[in-house]
């Protein structure tokens, strides 16, 4: 999976621009993710690649449409060394996993990388990233494609598991 690399304090009107926020659709999101800043995202992420960031990302709005572009986009994870809590909520609740790195600061843009949110391991270029493990019913929630759907599996009694892709 590539890693897209990011700064400290990328805010969500980064993520998405205010003007696309009258757009709820996930991959209509996806086509203006970085707009502005970082124009190549858009154009060229892959299903399952990662985002990695430094301090506070996703500060700014209280809104869900920047993890759903990021989700629309097709990003499975983000790593970061803290998240905004609103945005680390929002990602959790629409069905992307953030999970917290000590220290990204020596992993780099384009890097191939394999992330185990089992083990809380980032693994690049044999360098082994420890991640802050997670509670198994947020995992749960990120499972069931996020929070509604995870009341609505609850609500018909289906069981949830604690593994992620």
């Amino acid at each position: 999976m590539r890693i897209w690399k990011f700064g400290n304090d990328v805010d969500t009107d980064v993520i998405i621009p205010g003007k696309y926020l009258v757009y709820y659709d996930p991959k209509e999101l996806a086509k203006h993710a970085f707009e502005g800043t970082r124009n190549d995202f858009a154009r060229e992420v892959q299903p399952g690649d990662i985002i990695v960031a430094g301090r506070n990302f996703g500060s700014g709005s209280s809104r869900e449409h920047a993890p759903l572009a990021l989700k629309g986009a097709g990003v499975q994870y983000i790593v970061a060394e803290s998240f905004a809590r609103i945005f680390f909520r929002n990602a959790i609740n629409i069905g992307l996993l953030p999970l917290v790195c000590a220290d990204t600061s020596a992993i780099t843009d384009g890097a191939q990388g394999e992330l185990d949110p089992l083990k809380s391991e980032l693994v690049i270029d044999g360098h082994i990233y420890t991640l802050e493990p997670l509670p198994a019913f947020v995992r749960d929630i990120v499972n069931a494609g996020g929070l509604v759907e995870f009341a609505r599996n609850a609500e018909l009694g289906l069981q949830c598991t604690v593994s992620h892709p």
